[in-house]
């Protein structure tokens, strides 16, 4: 049987940021009890009043993860080097038995510069190839027999060192998306290795990303 409290659970848990405002007590419960209160009569099919809401609201307690916590701290005060790399071409292909051969292909052409970014990601259904755009044609060349699904250019990739205990500590990848979330930064594509993450954006907004990836370091956020 739903009950205000559990409505109200479920709503925060269903919008994060209101969730991390509760946690750092910098929500206004009376309005955000106005705010919700059209959605917990919806789901109970009667009318309940704010006062309701607001105790529900009171006695909510936000998970561990998105509150402050000394871990969490140390790990973004030490957060590694940036890196940030222009002029890439993002290929999307299906995948197919053949799709690995044709990647051999490309990789014999371009292991030996080291200039040259690349990354590939293999999904169920199609892999991503990320490549200086300089190389665009021999991918094209390379993949001839491969079906293309999709071709994007004008990306920048902004990678970060992160430290070798980041998997232990919960919403770590929370606090970045949070932030280029807050600045309106869309994501083309992530790219994560153990102790490497990167994201990849259109040019126009890779100074406003880096910025937010810099700041990660120097600004607490909880």
């Amino acid at each position: 049987m739903k009950t205000i409290a559990s409505c109200v659970e479920e709503i925060i848990k269903n919008q994060p940021f209101i969730e991390e405002g509760l946690s750092r007590n910098i929500i206004n419960y009376s309005a955000l009890a106005e705010h919700v209160q059209p959605m917990i009569e919806k789901r109970l099919h009667k009318s309940v009043k704010t006062g309701a809401i607001m105790m529900a609201l009171r006695r909510y307690n936000p998970p561990i993860h998105a509150s402050a916590t000394t871990k969490m701290q140390r790990i973004l005060k030490n957060l590694g080097d940036i890196t940030v790399r222009s002029n890439l071409t993002d290929f999307t292909f299906q995948n197919s038995p053949t799709l690995i051969r044709s990647h051999a292909k490309i990789l014999e052409q371009i292991t030996t510069d080291r200039r040259i970014f690349y990354a590939f990601t293999r999904g169920i259904l199609e892999s991503n190839i990320i490549i200086s755009s300089s190389e665009k044609d021999k991918v094209i060349t390379s993949f001839t027999q491969e079906t293309q699904l999709d071709l994007q250019e004008n990306l920048s990739a902004i990678s970060i060192n992160l430290p070798h205990d980041n998997s232990k500590v919960p919403g770590l990848y929370y606090q970045i998306f949070k932030r280029l979330a807050w600045e309106g930064i869309a994501l083309h594509e992530v790219v994560s290795t153990t102790n490497e993450f990167t994201i990849l954006v259109k040019d126009v907004m890779v100074d406003r990303a880096f910025s937010v990836m810099k700041n990660l370091k120097n600004e607490t956020y909880f």
